[in-house]
């Protein structure tokens, strides 16, 4: 492992750790298969959560763009649950955790992201599944921050402020940069269709202010806000040994449970609501890794400590490359 963190991300020559977990537990639990299933359920929670979208964005829009503040606010304090609410239901069907066929997953995917009033649902099942594949590795992992953006950001407070705050926009994107991932086919195409047709019957049915409340409610679901630090806590890291942490504070019920990371990480095929049921059966391998308790500190750690930079970050190197 080669120490750096600061001008360069952290390198390594091992394989990612989760493999070799998941073996482990497997062999000491075998009983953990049992864990392994879907959760069709969670399309009822997606249903209603689309639909407290829908009828609070109908609401702000009859109120008139001048309301724009009203929406801000609304967006912080509801929206942005909600919405994140959604991206993790579009993970579970990303792992097709949701249903048995592709198909239905994809469709309900298709369907969480309404609200997000931005097409990347479809398009975060390609990189995100790469991600999993090709952890830490720059030509597949879409995870990873560009070079361009760790030189940018480095560990200043205001730019890593603005960093986060655009989140949203440079993780849908970034795929585009992962050189070894073609992110476009028909179902992102379909994704893409169905999210600008809709965006268009929103202001025609309700008003601008109803879209203005679902952007608001996206930025804050994925970027600056406690929420948004959750992306700061599944692989960030001040410590080269250790490239996944898990959160394990009180907003897990209203995230499903998405906190549970390198829990999801070791076994992606168990769904969100038999995650915390894995940590009580190895505790032995979770409770002995270094944890978050608190979404909030970590966003306020993340931008004021120095420490933390965009490259800290630990990538896959070939052995044969390192000096």
């Amino acid at each position: 492992m080669i120490s750096e963190g600061l001008s360069t991300y952290y390198s390594s020559e091992m394989e990612e750790p989760h493999k070799q977990r998941c073996r482990s537990i497997l062999k000491a639990h075998p009983e953990v298969t049992k864990l392994i299933s879907r959760n069709p359920f969670t399309a009822v929670i997606l249903i209603l959560v689309v639909l407290l979208q829908i009828g609070l964005s109908a609401y702000l829009g009859a109120k008139g763009l001048s309301y724009w503040w009203l929406s801000a606010i609304m967006a912080f304090c509801i929206g942005a649950f909600a919405n994140h609410c959604l991206y993790v239901i579009i993970h579970e069907a990303t792992h097709n955790l949701i249903f048995r066929k592709n198909t239905y997953n994809k469709i309900a995917a298709v369907i969480a992201d309404i609200p997000n009033a931005f097409p990347g649902a479809l398009a975060f099942r390609v990189y995100h599944l790469k991600h999993h594949a090709h952890m830490g590795d720059h030509d597949f992992d879409g995870d990873l921050p560009l070079e361009w953006e760790a030189k940018l950001v480095k560990n200043s407070w205001w730019r890593k402020t603005i960093w986060l705050s655009m989140f949203p926009v440079l993780q849908t994107s970034r795929s585009i940069y992962t050189s070894k991932v073609p992110t476009f086919n028909t179902w992102v195409f379909i994704n893409l269709v169905t999210i600008v047709l809709l965006d268009a019957a929103w202001v025609y049915f309700f008003g601008w202010n109803a879209l203005v409340y679902l952007f608001f409610s996206l930025f804050f679901a994925l970027g600056l806000h406690p929420l948004g630090a959750r992306w700061i806590q599944e692989h960030f890291t001040l410590n080269a040994d250790q490239e996944t942490y898990s959160y394990y504070g009180p907003l897990n019920i209203l995230a499903l449970n998405v906190g549970y990371h390198n829990e999801h990480h070791d076994f992606s095929s168990i769904p969100w609501n038999k995650l915390p049921e894995l940590r009580r059966i190895a505790p032995e391998y979770y409770d002995t890794l270094i944890y978050h308790t608190s979404w909030t500190k970590l966003l306020l750690s993340f931008i004021f400590n120095p420490s933390y930079s965009l490259y800290s970050r630990i990538i896959r190197v070939d052995a044969s490359n390192v000096d």
